[in-house]
């Protein structure tokens, strides 16, 4: 590695010239004399902190020479004059390089070795807010931001634990994003930790640019064809604070408010934050209306479309779910179209501006509304049952899961198109052997507590227990 030279006028232009003093617009140089000696000073504009750094300049020019003495290195200097406290001396070229890049200030100084690195920034940020896909009637209102640092500072609130570890990366040959593995080093299992820190190296990517997708995607088994998530998310500190409490990994990434949850299994994507403001009763009926829409909303449309699909088949106790009338787009036709128009309209949604957002529902409501039927293109029993899946959809806290649903409800109709009953069992067998083989980033199994058997840790997934020690 690189180090700083004993030259002060050759470190000054080697540092202007990699930092991009006069190439940059927001690179901010500027030349000091303390103590009767050449001091340069560098900081990124919008990132330092103004009454800081004027404080501490008008600090260094009062000193005198006599002062000074026969200082030679750095780190005595800041011992003695700088009053910050997040300061730290380096002398490797390329670690000054990414710190000042990330934020922070650094001061050369003629005759004294290294550089001093103050942390004083500010990153421009959002304000704490309660995050979009995280809502709940009662409990707490914050949420996660796009910088790491305010992010940890939410989770030291809640966990005031000196066994809580805050252990720092830096990830991407370019980007040099921070991503932080958080835990209680007493309760963490410490093979799934080395298995994300040996994971965390052997990541090969110039950068981070879709934040915590991107860490994911490095990360993860490459089983492009299983569409289960192998990922939980979060935006609420409780959520995270209640994962790491339990022994899980918490994964800050840098630029993205979304922390990963970790390790993961299908069971996890049962809870929600809903569950534990409320009593354990109403919590658990919660839970339980929640798996059950799920399973329903994968196979209420497949199993409608084989009994209808040919006359007669239908029983009498089942004739309430009516066989459609005769349409101009076969049936199978009509639930898959209107599962594309779901899609369709929720892309849309994302990209309408707000003083179209009532034009953009009334549009909606024409499509596939009572237009589509009079026009004799969708049958009122189809989007009777796609309204139902689609609003399950919604229910669901995690939205990978949701999709996950999604595509093997489409798949399920399709086998069931081609191999009628049969097309629709051998759907089921295949979605059981994708969630068997679904690889997790790290942990017991995609399957536990069930696979391997865990009793106490299956009941606490599927009911809402009374919150205690182990419960949190």
């Amino acid at each position: 590695m690189e180090q700083l030279s004993s030259h002060y006028g050759d470190n000054v232009r080697y540092m202007d010239a990699l930092l991009g003093v006069g190439r940059c617009c927001d690179l901010v140089a500027r030349d000091l004399v303390i103590g009767g000696r050449k001091a340069r000073l560098w900081v990124i504009d919008g990132y330092g902190r103004d009454a800081i750094l004027e404080r501490m300049g008008a600090f260094w020019l009062s000193l005198r020479p006599e002062q000074l003495g026969t200082l030679k290195e750095m780190q005595d200097f800041a011992d003695r004059f700088i009053t910050f406290s997040e300061t730290n001396v380096a002398y490797d070229v390329e670690e000054i390089v990414t710190a000042v890049l990330l934020g922070k200030t650094l001061l050369l100084m003629e005759g004294a070795a290294g550089g001093a690195l103050m942390d004083a920034k500010n990153y421009p940020s959002r304000s704490v807010e309660e995050p979009a896909d995280g809502k709940v009637l009662r409990g707490a209102r914050d949420g996660f931001i796009e910088a790491v640092v305010p992010n940890m500072a939410m989770l030291r609130r809640r966990i005031r634990d000196p066994h809580l570890t805050m252990e720092g990366h830096k990830v991407g040959g370019r980007s040099r994003t921070d991503v932080v593995l958080c835990y209680l080093d007493d309760r963490v299992d410490t093979k799934i930790l080395d298995q994300l820190r040996k994971k965390l190296k052997k990541i090969e990517a110039y950068s981070l640019s879709m934040g915590q997708e991107s860490l994911a995607e490095a990360i993860r088994p490459k089983q492009w064809y299983n569409p289960f998530p192998k990922i939980r998310y979060t935006e609420r500190p409780d959520t995270a604070a209640a994962s790491v409490m339990e022994g899980s990994i918490i994964v800050f990434v840098d630029n993205t408010p979304a922390v990963m949850l970790l390790p993961t299994t299908i069971f996890d994507f049962t809870q929600a934050a809903n569950d534990f403001y409320f009593p354990p009763l109403v919590g658990t009926y919660l839970r339980l209306v929640r798996v059950g829409v799920l399973l329903l909303s994968m196979f209420v449309t497949p199993i409608w479309y084989l009994l209808v699909s040919v006359p007669g088949r239908l029983p009498e106790w089942l004739e309430f779910l009516a066989e459609p009338e005769p349409c101009a787009l076969p049936l199978l036709a009509q639930l898959l179209t209107v599962e594309f128009l779901i899609d369709l309209l929720k892309l849309a949604s994302l990209n309408t501006p707000a003083a179209l957002s009532n034009s953009f529902s009334m549009l909606g409501a024409l499509i596939l509304g009572d237009f589509a039927v009079k026009a004799e293109w969708l049958t009122p029993e189809v989007l009777v049952y796609m309204a139902f899946v689609s609003i399950s959809g919604f229910s669901q806290p995690s939205f990978e899961l949701g999709y996950a649903m999604k595509l093997l409800r489409m798949l399920l109709l399709i086998l069931a198109a081609m191999f009628d009953i049969w097309g629709l069992v051998g759907g089921i067998i295949l979605i059981i052997v994708l969630l068997a083989t679904n690889k997790t980033v790290a942990g017991p199994g995609y399957l536990y507590p069930l696979i391997p058997f865990n009793a106490k840790a299956l009941k606490r997934l599927l009911l809402r227990v009374p919150i205690g020690k182990e419960n949190t």
